[in-house]
């Protein structure tokens, strides 16, 4: 079935700001709501903002019960995930979209937030992977957060570059877009928030993970055959790897590059998405064309 898109934000529309992870508290986001503000809308909190329950906004019954909600609110026409951390897997199986479907809204967030955009491209509505309300204004992160509001507001999407790399495999492919945070994608293998991989071009992130965890999760994705009948892979920033006493012997990139090898697709490699600054918006479930040669990799749509 074709994807599904929600109809771009204007100026006077209501959105609101869950957290269905991690917790945070309302002063962290007073930048961002101020940011939201600006662009013309009006913010509206939800109950997980003020949860508290060890490390997670509130007990899962909490986040799930006001994500629900904000699903359901005809007047609310965004939901912008506050921040990651892990929690957002353990809900999603008791959200019900079923008013989500009649009224699709935007559904922004990344890391843990990945479960979401898979679990609405596996029903075939598009999200964004993007900059996060807690890292609204992260030294470095301007491009990031203009590129967040343009896919908001529906604006024209702008070519995505990368330097040519190494690893780098030529060609030209199109598809819809899909991925987000390697771990997750590997958790989510197998439940209903596994969206297909087959004619699409897969983007990988991570952060904070050993060397060997990236190979395992890779191994995971060739042997369940995630990989196969892949049109293209970006591959993102891997952050603050990890190694151990006795090292890996290869970097996060290298690693990937070896399961690419055992396909066809083009890769490129060091796209501005992830866990540092740079990290652009996706709209996942977008129809692009990724183009790779000796210049580097290209994002267009």
């Amino acid at each position: 079935m074709p994807v599904t898109f929600p109809p771009a934000l204007q100026a006077g529309h209501r959105v609101a700001i869950v957290s269905p992870a991690r917790k945070i508290s309302a002063a962290d986001l007073a930048p961002a709501i101020a940011t939201l503000e600006s662009w013309g809308l009006e913010v509206v909190l939800g109950e997980s903002i003020a949860g508290d329950f060890h490390q997670f906004a509130g007990p899962d019954d909490l986040r799930r019960r006001d994500f629900q909600q904000q699903l359901d609110a005809p007047g609310i026409r965004a939901i912008l995930c506050a921040r990651g951390g892990y929690g957002t897997a353990r809900i999603v199986d008791g959200l019900d979209f079923t008013a989500f479907r009649r009224a699709p809204k935007w559904v922004a967030g990344f890391s843990d937030i990945t479960v979401l955009n898979a679990h609405l491209l596996a029903l075939d509505h598009a999200s964004i992977h993007g900059v996060m309300p807690v890292l609204f204004h992260q030294a470095g992160g301007e491009l990031a957060l203009e590129t967040l509001r343009r896919a908001l507001f529906g604006e024209a999407f702008q070519p995505i570059t990368a330097a040519s790399h190494t690893l780098n495999r030529v060609g030209t492919a199109t598809g819809e877009l899909v991925g987000g945070n390697l771990s997750l994608l590997q958790t989510i293998t197998g439940t209903a928030s596994q969206a297909s991989f087959a004619g699409r071009i897969l983007f990988l992130e991570d952060l904070d993970e050993y060397l060997y965890h990236v190979d395992r999760m890779m191994l995971h994705l060739h042997r369940s055959g995630q990989l196969q009948g892949l049109a293209g892979l970006v591959v993102g920033h891997f952050s603050q790897m990890r190694d151990n006493a006795i090292p890996f012997g290869v970097t996060a990139e290298e690693i990937i590059d070896r399961y690419a090898q055992l396909y066809n697709f083009p890769v490129a490699y060091g796209f501005p998405v992830g866990h540092e600054a740079d990290n652009l918006a996706m709209v996942v479930g977008q129809t692009v064309t990724l183009t790779v040669d000796a210049s580097g990799g290209r994002l267009t749509a």
